[in-house]
């Protein structure tokens, strides 16, 4: 269980991983030593997962973003999801319920790209896409309290 600290210690972080100790000392009311300590404890419970930075993928010519929805064929479901993962520019992937057995989100630099990398699953898959305009939400975390 996460305590009023624990989740503001947490929010800052998802605002700004690279806030310093100190920082984060400022914000709780903690010193230093016991901000670490904190998170320690939190990286042990497995709450705090790791520490990251936001890439814009448009810096690396990646202009287009992908929403993909993929039935594999029957009997196709591993080899469908071994080539999902196999294929960098699947930067996420949920396996789930329903008609569509995946759900992933793809980055590519043209509509050639797209075509050529959803060609690959073509014989494995039925997919369905939808090019993103717009994110109105970045991943963010569901309310702690």
């Amino acid at each position: 269980m996460t305590d009023e600290i624990d989740q503001l210690l947490i929010s800052a972080l998802m605002e700004d991983s690279r806030r310093s100790l100190k920082a984060l000392a400022q914000i709780s009311g903690l010193s230093a030593p016991s901000v670490a300590e904190r998170l320690r404890k939190l990286e042990e419970r497995g709450v705090l997962k790791g520490y990251t930075v936001d890439v814009d993928a448009k810096s690396f010519g990646y202009q287009l973003q992908a929403i993909v929805r993929i039935r594999p064929l029957p009997g196709q479901l591993h080899e469908v999801e071994r080539q999902i993962v196999a294929i960098p520019e699947f930067t996420e992937c949920d396996k789930v319920t329903g008609d569509d057995c995946f759900i992933a989100r793809l980055h590519v630099r043209s509509m050639e790209q797209l075509d050529t990398l959803l060609d690959k699953l073509n014989s494995h898959a039925e997919t369905n896409t939808a090019i993103v305009k717009k994110t109105s939400v970045k991943r963010r975390l569901p309310p702690m309290a």
